[in-house]
């Protein structure tokens, strides 16, 4: 074994670098390591220090810092060849340092430093590349699901608000069809519709958004009636401080046929009726399609009647039967 000591060799990019080696040799004939080289030791390291000058001459800086086996090989080789003659068999060389000048050394430790620091900021900037796009992917996602639930849930609502008033007005239409048939089958007098008038007037009277009265022209007649049933007692003499009235100042009531009567407010009453249904089946589909439009429209969950009908029920309470 022969350790070679440090020596500085410049590179192909002319960068000093300090090198020291050791070599394994054996000798296998003694005779001619002895007369054919005066000192095969000294031989041996000054060929080693030429030879490693011709390899490093030929690499640049780095290429000698990252090719020690190559070095090694090309070494070995030379060095085999030239000390065979001698009787020496050189078995291994290896280099034990490559030392760059100090301002290489940082340098170099810069760029590893940079380097590092690049590949960092490449995998910091993936890692939050690939962050974004899984929540840009989950909240859209979400958004997809949100708005299909909101959808759904618009859908239940607007058909069970259309079931909810199309059974509110069926039975509305229901409900006064049964009240108008309920009254109109009493065949009610004069004397009941005052009654009613009277009985509705206490309620209207106590309402907070009542604030105009309709009292049909009938109601002056039907009190009158009903005041002269209720006085006849005190208006006989020495029964009452009234008077008896005059039959000869009232004029004779207009006779009317009863039974006609009956007749025409029964088939008004069927043609109200069926126009209140058609009304409740026209507003259902209106719900059900927004874009049919009616000609009749229904407020705030009431059904007014006909004309006709009121026309009707105030005939017949005006009317008197001779």
């Amino acid at each position: 074994m022969s350790l070679i000591p440090p020596q500085g060799v410049i590179t192909e990019d002319n960068l000093m670098v300090n090198i020291d080696s050791v070599i394994y040799f054996q000798i296998v004939d003694p005779e001619r390591a002895a007369y054919e080289a005066q000192s095969y030791k000294t031989a041996i390291e000054q060929l080693t220090m030429t030879t490693l000058r011709n390899i490093i001459g030929g690499m640049d800086m780095e290429a000698a810092l990252t090719s020690r086996e190559e070095i090694n090989q090309k070494l070995r080789s030379v060095l085999d060849e030239a000390t065979g003659k001698w009787g020496i068999k050189v078995n291994r060389v290896e280099l034990r340092a490559i030392e760059p000048p100090p301002t290489i050394r940082d340098a170099m430790e810069k760029g590893a430093r940079a380097e590092r620091d690049k590949r960092a900021a490449i995998l910091l900037a993936e890692g939050q590349r690939q962050s974004q796009v899984l929540s840009a992917g989950g909240d859209r996602e979400s958004a997809i699901l949100r708005a299909q639930g909101d959808r759904e849930a618009a859908v239940l609502r607007a058909q069970a608000d259309r079931q909810a008033q199309m059974l509110r007005a069926e039975g509305e239409a229901q409900a006064i069809t049964t009240v108008f048939n309920a009254i109109h089958a009493g065949q009610p007098d004069q004397g009941l519709l005052a009654y009613q008038y009277m009985q509705m007037l206490p309620t209207l009277a106590r309402g907070d958004s009542n604030k105009v009265w309709v009292v049909p022209s009938e109601l002056n007649d039907a009190l009158k009636g009903i005041g002269s049933l209720a006085g006849k007692d005190e208006h006989e003499p020495g029964k009452g401080g009234f008077a008896a009235a005059d039959p000869s100042q009232f004029a004779a009531p207009e006779k009317i046929d009863v039974f006609a009567e009956i007749e025409a407010q029964k088939a008004e009453e069927k043609e109200a009726s069926e126009a209140t249904v058609q009304q409740a089946i026209q507003e259902a589909a209106k719900l059900e399609n927004p874009g049919l439009s009616g000609k009749r429209s229904m407020g705030g969950g009431q059904i007014t009647p006909a004309p006709a009908e009121q026309q009707t029920i105030s005939e017949q309470g005006s009317g008197q039967v001779e």
